[in-house]
């Protein structure tokens, strides 16, 4: 949740903010932070750095806008409805979690109580489909192949 806050404060993104005016935004900063408008070692180095933070920002923001989700939500469901989990891994507020068929989805805000509940389901994906899936911000991390079971 840090780092979409983060993020969302560098981009100086509200809630009601479409892709478009995300990408003006993005065209904006990294003209503003291109490191060879930067001669001096220093500068550089620092705009190097704003540079790569704001690509980073961009193609995270653009993954969990809701014209992305919206896009993706057929993909998504069948992936939720047809697919077992076939791992997860809990760091920091975020829980990643990979289907068997290879996709692998983070879901933010996710504390460490709802995953222990979730580790110690009888059937972990009935429990992620109620309490995680449906309640907490997603976004499509991974799109792999299959993963053996």
């Amino acid at each position: 949740m840090k780092r979409i806050n983060e993020y969302k404060k560098l981009f100086n993104v509200e809630p009601d903010t479409d892709l478009r005016k995300l990408k003006t935004t993005y065209r904006n900063l990294v003209k503003e932070w291109h490191p060879d408008k930067f001669p001096n070692g220093d500068e550089q180095n620092e705009a190097e750095l704003k540079s790569r933070q704001i690509i980073d920002a961009y193609h995270f923001l653009v993954s969990i806008a809701p014209e992305t989700k919206e896009a993706n939500l057929e993909e998504y469901t069948t992936v939720t409805a047809e697919s077992g989990i076939a791992d997860f891994k809990h760091k920091g507020l975020t829980l990643e979690i990979t289907y068997m068929d290879g996709t692998t989805y983070e879901y933010f805000g996710v504390t460490k109580n709802m995953v222990t509940k979730l580790a110690n389901a009888d059937k972990p994906m009935r429990f992620a489909k109620r309490n995680i899936m449906s309640s907490y911000l997603y976004r499509r991390a991974k799109k792999g192949a299959e993963v053996m079971a």
